[in-house]
C-alpha cells in the first residue's frame, strides 16, 4: 500500500477524459472526493497526435480542481488492446506459466516483443479445463500515453483496461447476479461489451458508437464535425416510432432518425457479439444489461436496447458500495455516474482484492520502479561493506605480502572452477528445459495420433452415397470424451442400391453403423438416433444421426486430443 491514503485515477477515453481523486484504506470502500471530466478537443478523422491534447486537457484539469499529484492508476481504451480467451488443458501448476506465454505468443497479432501483455486465470480450475485472459497491447502505444501523464508530473502504479476496470465496478457493486450480465458501454468511438457470468468473463469491442451518429449528421445534415456534434447534442434522442414519430421540430425529427439507424446498427452487432459469446464461450443469454459511456444518456436508450432485446436494461451506478465525499458535489456525481465507472474500479484495485487484476506497464517504467525499490538496500550493503573492509584493511596490510602468492594461486583455481561450474549449470537447465519440452509434444504427439486414427475409421466406415456433415465429441461427468456423435446426409438412390446390396433387410444407416462397430477405434455401444428424410430434398436425401461409443483406450483422451 501506499504511504498516502489519497489515489489518482485517470480514463483517457477517445474524446474525453475523467480524473478522479479518491481516498483508499486496505479493506475499505473507496471514498470519490474529487474528480473532473473534459473533453479533448479532437475529431476522430484528425491525424493529429492526441499527446498534446491530452496533456494540456490533463494540467488544465488538475488545475481547475485542485487536484495535486498522486499514486496514479490508469486505463487503456479497449479498442488499444487484444483481450484473446484461450483454454488449456489440465496441467501441473508449474506447467501453467510456459503453456500461457506459447499461447501468447500464438494469439497476440503481433511479435512478442513488441507488445506488453498480462493475463488472468479466469474460471474454475476443478472443472477440468484451465481458461485463461490474455490481454495485450503494443508498447508504442502505451508508452505514448505513459509519457503524457509523466508530463503532468505524475507516473502511473496500474495501467489497467477499461473494460476490465468497469468489470471489477459491477462485480463490486453488484455482488450476487445471478446468471449472465451484459454490460454495454458506449463511448465515442467504440463500445464495449462486457459479458459477467458465473465468475467468467468475456469481452468485446464494436466500433459503433457515438462518433458514428455524428459522423452520419455530418452527411445528412452538411455540417463539419463540430457542428453536428453540437446539433447531435442539442436534438438528439433515438426514435422509437409511435408517440414519437411525428416530432414537431424538423431538426430533431431527422436527428432522431439518424439516431435510431446507428443504434439499429449497433443492436445487430450487439446480437452477433451475443451469439458468438454463446457459441465459442459456452455462455448463457444475458438476462440483464447495465449501460455505461458517454453515448449511453441519449434519451430513449435504455428503452430502445430494452425493446429489442426483450430483457431489464438499467444504467450501471458505480456508487453503490461506494461512497462520496470531500469536495466532490453528489448532485454533480448524480448527473455524471454514467462516465466515473472506470474510475471506480480503478480505485477499488487499491482497496479491495479485485476479481480482475490486469497490469500492462510498459517495460521502461517497471525497470524504473525496481531500481527505485532497491537503492535502499544498495546503500545498506555499501556502508555494511565499507565497514566490513575499514575493519580488515589493517590486518590486510600486514598479512598481504605473505598471502599475495596464494591468494594469486588459489584465484585462478576458482576462476576456473567457477567457470565449469557456470557451463555446467547452463547445460542441465538446457537439458531441463528440452526433456520438459520433449514430453509436452509426445502427449500432443500421441493425442492427435489417436485424434487421426477416429476420423480415418470414420471414413473408412461410410457406405458409398453417403457423406459425414457433423462430428462433435461428448464428453462424460470427468471432461473424458467417450462418444462421438455423427451426422450425416445420403443421396436415397444410392441406399437403396447399397440395401439391396447387402442381401438383408438392414438399412442403410444400419450397414453404415455395423461397419463402425467393427472398427477397434469404437465400441458395440454404436446407436441410431435419428433417421428420416431431408425436409428440403425429401425424394433425393435421407438424413441421420448416430452416437458412436469409443473404446476406453480412445476415450480416456484428454480433453483437447479429443476435440473433433
Amino acid at each position: 500500500m501506499f504511504s498516502s491514503d489519497r489515489i489518482l485515477a485517470l480514463n483517457i477515453g477517445a474524446s474525453r477524459l475523467a480524473l478522479a481523486e479518491f481516498r483508499v484504506r486496505p479493506g475499505r470502500p473507496p471514498e470519490l472526493i474529487q474528480y473532473g471530466m473534459a473533453e479533448l478537443g479532437i475529431e476522430p478523422d484528425s491525424e493529429t497526435d492526441p499527446s498534446a491534447y491530452i496533456v494540456s486537457t490533463l494540467r488544465d484539469l488538475m488545475r481547475e480542481r485542485g487536484i495535486r499529484p498522486a499514486p496514479l492508476l490508469m486505463t487503456l481504451s479497449g479498442q488499444a488492446v487484444f483481450p484473446r480467451f484461450v483454454k488449456l488443458p489440465p496441467v501441473a501448476r508449474d506447467k501453467i506459466l510456459s503453456m500461457i506465454q506459447y499461447e501468447a505468443e500464438q494469439n497476440v497479432p503481433f511479435p512478442i516483443g513488441e507488445v506488453v501483455w498480462d493475463y488472468q486465470l479466469v474460471g474454475n480450475a476443478e472443472a477440468g479445463e484451465q481458461n485463461v485472459m490474455i490481454v495485450a497491447v503494443k508498447t508504442d502505444n502505451v508508452v505514448s500515453l505513459t509519457d503524457c501523464v509523466g508530463a503532468v508530473g505524475l507516473e502511473p502504479e496500474i495501467v489497467d483496461v477499461a473494460s476490465l476496470a468497469l468489470y471489477n465496478c459491477v462485480a463490486y457493486n453488484y455482488p450476487g447476479l445471478d446468471g449472465c450480465t451484459m454490460v454495454l458501454d458506449i463511448g465515442a468511438r467504440s463500445t464495449n461489451l462486457i459479458f459477467i457470468e458465473a465468475g467468467r468473463i468475456f469481452t468485446r469491442s464494436i466500433p459503433v458508437a457515438g462518433n458514428t451518429i455524428t459522423q452520419e449528421i455530418v452527411k445528412s445534415f452538411q455540417l463539419d464535425f463540430r457542428a453536428a456534434e453540437h446539433l447531435k447534442r442539442e436534438h438528439s434522442f433515438v426514435a422509437l416510432g409511435g408517440v414519437y414519430a411525428g416530432v414537431a421540430d424538423e431538426t430533431a425529427d431527422r436527428v432522431s432518425k439518424i439516431i435510431r439507424n446507428v443504434v439499429t446498427r449497433l443492436h445487430a452487432e450487439v446480437n452477433r457479439s451475443v451469439n458468438f459469446y454463446r457459441s465459442q464461450q459456452n455462455g448463457s443469454v444475458p438476462s440483464r444489461v447495465l449501460l455505461t459511456g458517454g453515448s449511453s444518456i441519449i434519451p430513449h436508450m435504455d428503452t430502445f436496447f430494452r425493446e429489442k432485446l426483450k430483457v431489464d436494461v438499467d444504467y450501471l451506478n458505480p456508487f453503490i458500495n461506494v461512497t462520496v465525499g470531500g469536495r466532490a458535489d453528489p448532485d454533480k456525481v448524480a448527473e455524471e455516474f454514467f462516465g466515473l465507472g472506470e474510475v471506480v474500479g480503478l480505485a477499488l484495485r487499491r482497496s479491495v482484492r479485485c476479481p480482475v487484476e490486469i497490469n500492462l506497464m510498459p517495460p521502461n517504467l517497471v525497470q524504473k520502479k525496481t531500481f527505485r525499490k532497491r537503492l535502499p538496500f544498495f546503500a545498506v550493503s555499501a556502508a555494511a561493506l565499507l565497514l566490513a573492509l575499514a575493519a580488515l584493511s589493517y590486518h590486510n596490510i600486514e598479512q598481504r605480502k605473505h598471502f599475495e602468492s596464494q591468494r594469486e594461486n588459489i584465484d585462478g583455481r576458482l576462476a576456473r572452477m567457477e567457470n565449469r561450474r557456470a557451463a555446467l549449470k547452463r547445460e542441465t537447465e538446457a537439458l531441463g528445459r528440452i526433456e520438459q519440452e520433449l514430453g509436452e509434444y509426445r502427449s500432443l504427439i500421441t493425442q492427435r495420433t489417436e485424434l487421426s486414427r477416429r476420423l480415418v475409421a470414420l471414413r473408412d466406415s461410410v457406405p458409398d452415397g453417403m457423406w459425414l456433415t457433423a462430428v462433435e465429441s461428448l464428453k462424460d461427468s470427468r471432461g473424458n470424451v467417450t462418444k462421438l456423435r455423427v451426422s450425416g446426409r445420403g443421396f436415397k438412390d444410392r441406399l437403396r442400391d447399397l440395401q439391396a446390396s447387402g442381401g438383408h433387410q438392414s438399412t442403410a444407416v444400419e450397414v453404415f453403423r455395423d461397419r463402425l462397430k467393427a472398427q477397434p477405434q469404437f465400441s458395440e455401444d454404436v446407436q441410431i438416433l435419428t433417421e428420416g428424410d431431408d425436409p428440403r430434398f425429401p425424394d433425393q436425401v435421407r438424413l441421420f444421426t448416430l452416437d458412436v461409443g469409443l473404446e476406453q483406450s480412445a476415450g480416456a483422451s484428454s480433453a483437447e486430443g479429443a476435440s473433433i
